[in-house]
């Protein structure tokens, strides 16, 4: 019974939270389109407001651990559902994500992405995509703002394994920024996919920043030891053993 309700609060949280990123966008839009201010100002708005329907509504208590970066680094993040992403973007002044270039289409979603800098990828096309990316992110970074990329491309549920792109390593290269490694244990509560969110503690955590010039391979070995690892800790802290997942 109990599992019952929490499915019917899920599903009205869910309904709430999309009519809600439809009202504000259609709100904010004649400001977003010749402001960039405007677009960041609306974004921010829903990320906290649903942060905090999630509290009430579910019962999905967010919390961001360590140090959320202010200045032009590269974030690089754990990424298991939607609840990271708002937790991200609220804690830092200005995030920019790389996400698909068919999410740039998207209604309301697409508009205000393009108004913040975020740069579009073609995951089809591998070799050609990572030159493209690297070349529209040079040009967003001559605005301020803090880059989030997800090294493993996708969301990946709680406890399963799923290679690190080595992307982020050419990005890391390029930039000469550093990069913040963040760990999340979110999709515990908030999966994927699916309507059932289940109540509990969803943490992001900011890790120490790796200074430029780390070389690649081992770059890419310290950020996916400390994002995993880290990650690894958040979920066993809240009962979730990341290791029964086969």
């Amino acid at each position: 019974m109990a599992n019952a309700i929490q499915w019917v609060r899920s599903l009205i949280f869910v309904i709430v939270i999309y009519a809600w990123m439809g009202i504000l966008g259609l709100v904010f839009a004649p400001y977003a389109l010749f402001s960039k201010r405007g677009a960041l100002r609306a974004c921010k708005i829903y990320a906290r407001s649903t942060i905090w329907l999630a509290r009430w509504m579910v019962g999905i208590r967010g919390e961001v651990r360590g140090t959320p970066p202010t200045g032009e680094v590269m974030v690089a993040a754990k990424h298991q559902s939607f609840f990271d992403i708002l937790l991200i973007f609220d804690a830092v002044p200005h995030a920019k994500f790389i996400m698909k270039r068919e999410l740039m289409w998207t209604p309301v979603i697409g508009l205000y992405a393009k108004r913040l800098g975020c740069v579009p990828v073609d995951r089809g096309k591998k070799g050609a995509a990572i030159a493209k990316m690297v070349q529209d992110v040079a040009k967003e970074f001559n605005e301020p703002g803090q880059l989030v990329i997800y090294p493993q491309g996708t969301r990946v549920p709680p406890g399963v394994k799923k290679p690190y792109k080595v992307g982020t390593a050419i990005l890391y290269e390029g930039l000469k920024n550093p990069c913040v490694p963040a760990a999340t244990n979110v999709g515990v509560f908030w999966p994927r996919t699916g309507i059932m969110r289940r109540p509990g503690h969803a943490i992001v955590e900011f890790l120490d920043p790796i200074e430029p010039g780390v070389d690649r391979n081992t770059f890419m070995s310290r950020l996916e030891e400390e994002i995993e690892s880290h990650s690894d800790r958040l979920m066993r802290g809240v009962g979730f053993d990341p290791d029964a997942v086969h």
